[in-house]
């Protein structure tokens, strides 16, 4: 059964009309759609890196949710080919200064009551020292998902 709602119907209609015709089951059908929103921006590593740096210094937009038209071989493929592209154009960090999301993002640690009770307050995670700079990507010779080696 189908929930019937107003948003993205005409998106769900296609994933629904290709799930029937091609008989898939929910699981080939979350791998063959799972990730994709419709825009898509297809090329070589250069290519995609030169869009989103245009996009990025025209002001077209601040940064990016980024989803890919299969799963897990379309993350792979973004991480070991884009990424390093991007990195190399200082557009995307090599290294988190912090280990955790708070001490990257900076809020403050919330109070702990059940170590208040005892007057003790645990100390908060150390940080990583940031590299100076990237270092150059590892070639990546075997999918950590499918063990395939490229």
């Amino acid at each position: 059964m189908v929930v019937e709602f107003n948003a993205s119907k005409s998106g769900r209609e296609r994933v629904i009309e290709r799930a029937r015709r091609d008989n898939l089951t929910v699981r080939q059908l979350a791998q063959i759609a799972g990730g994709y929103d419709g825009l898509a921006t297809v090329g070589t590593p250069k290519t995609i890196a030169d869009q989103m740096e245009d996009w990025l210094y025209s002001a077209a937009c601040d940064g990016f949710n980024i989803s890919f038209p299969w799963v897990p071989g379309g993350l792979d493929d973004f991480v070991d080919r884009v990424v390093p592209e991007l990195q190399r154009r200082n557009l995307f960090r090599c290294e988190y200064e912090g280990r955790t999301l708070r001490e990257n993002l900076g809020p403050p640690r919330p109070e702990n009551r059940f170590f208040e009770k005892r007057g003790f307050q645990p100390e908060a995670p150390r940080a990583h020292k940031n590299a100076a700079s990237c270092r150059a990507p590892v070639p990546i010779q075997e999918n950590r998902m499918t063990g395939k080696v490229r």
